[in-house]
């Protein structure tokens, strides 16, 4: 029976199978050339949403673009009140986590959603929709989405004034 110390780690046989017997400092050895990547508040620049995806005034920080092999990006947006993105899909879907305000969601053929602060919104691969802020509040997500072959969405057509209305 394998002896337990204070710490619990196991000492005798057992510990020699699992590998609890290897140095601390070879444990804690990194692979080359592998590091963690902090981005700094403040150290990528906003961007103003453009006039092509996007009504009214928007506002876009990006967060993180993950180093490939990994295929995920996401960012902050900020849409005043009236503003919106045009209709578009995504290859591999989106989740919407709402931060601040209050905000609309559609799928095609679908209703105008509400969506609050702490609410989260998933659009499965390849569905059209359109999101932004209700009329009179403003509205911030995070979108995070992943990409395939450095796509990660589709633009279409604008959504109208007179769908956007129907909300």
């Amino acid at each position: 029976m394998p002896h337990v110390t204070r710490r619990g780690a196991l000492i005798g046989g057992a510990a020699a199978a699992i590998g609890v017997h290897r140095p601390l400092a070879a444990a804690a050895q990194k692979e080359p050339d592998m590091d963690i990547d902090i981005k700094r508040n403040g150290s990528r620049p906003s961007q103003k949403g453009p006039a092509d995806w996007f009504t009214g005034t928007v506002r876009i920080d990006p967060l993180f673009q993950a180093p490939d092999p990994a295929r995920v990006a996401a960012g902050q947006v900020t849409f005043e009140p009236g503003a919106r993105t045009a209709w578009h899909t995504h290859p591999l879907g989106q989740t919407l986590i709402v931060t601040a305000g209050l905000g609309w969601v559609q799928r095609e053929g679908g209703p105008v959603e509400e969506i609050r602060p702490g609410d989260v919104v998933w659009f499965p691969p390849g569905l059209k929709h359109w999101h932004g802020a209700s009329p009179t509040t403003a509205m911030t997500h995070i979108a995070i989405q992943e990409s395939v072959g450095g796509k990660n969405v589709d633009w279409m057509e604008k959504v109208s004034d007179e769908q956007y209305r129907r909300g």
